[in-house]
């Protein structure tokens, strides 16, 4: 399979502190790849350098094929990216997050239109279409936000710990909209501190202290 990520000695550095200390590790296409560790280990630091908001400070990465540190913005435009904190706006309805992100994605208004119907049509959000995204309960907003970082069909999709605070059925509910995205070619990297939830990977690395203590199937 070809290969969506590589990743080679790549290291990040704070003055003296050392977040992330030269990982290596490639991430084929199409792969649920998951970034374990406890809060502190380096997994947001390392996955701010892969999407181009972070510049290494020694070794390379590259992410659909660009390097991170010399094409930030071709990587920027070939992946989704949910982060650790909520990323949708909460005084904004349902629609209008999808109509702005697709904007910034570069989606025309024909394309907005109909991704963003199928999009509401799969969570069940017809509804809730014209509601504020406050009054949602966080579960939902959760399956909404990696669903419109999805909106414009990126080869791979980046998520940064997306289930923390979420009960366990809404995990599983996540989990399956992972399964169905990796089911149709996009990449997912997803990092997690919840050890059950790296079970559902096909792989696993598990970083310590800014290192790559392991690296394989969760067998």
């Amino acid at each position: 399979m070809s290969v969506a990520i590589r990743v080679r000695e790549l290291t990040r550095r704070f003055g003296a502190f050392t977040a992330v200390d030269r990982i290596d590790f490639d991430v084929a296409q199409g792969e649920v790849f998951g970034f374990l560790g406890a809060n502190g280990a380096g997994k947001t630091t390392a996955i701010r350098m892969l999407i181009g908001l972070l510049a290494p400070s020694e070794g390379e990465a590259q992410v659909a094929g660009f390097d991170v540190s010399r094409d930030a913005e071709q990587v920027r435009r070939r992946i989704g990216y949910m982060s650790q904190r909520f990323s949708l706006y909460e005084d904004l309805t349902v629609l209008e997050n999808i109509a702005l992100y697709g904007g910034i994605y570069g989606l025309d208004d024909a394309a907005i239109a109909t991704r963003g119907a199928a999009l509401i049509a799969e969570l069940a959000l017809g509804a809730h279409a014209d509601s504020l995204v406050r009054t949602l309960p966080l579960g939902w907003k959760q399956k909404l936000a990696f669903s419109v970082a999805l909106l414009h069909a990126p080869g791979i999709v980046f998520l940064d710990e997306p289930t923390g605070g979420v009960d366990p059925v809404t995990r599983r509910q996540f989990w399956e909209l992972i399964y169905a995205t990796a089911a149709r070619g996009t990449t997912v990297f997803v990092t997690t501190h919840y050890l059950d939830e790296a079970e559902y990977c096909d792989r696993v690395a598990i970083m310590v202290d800014g290192r790559v203590a392991a690296l394989g199937t969760p067998e």
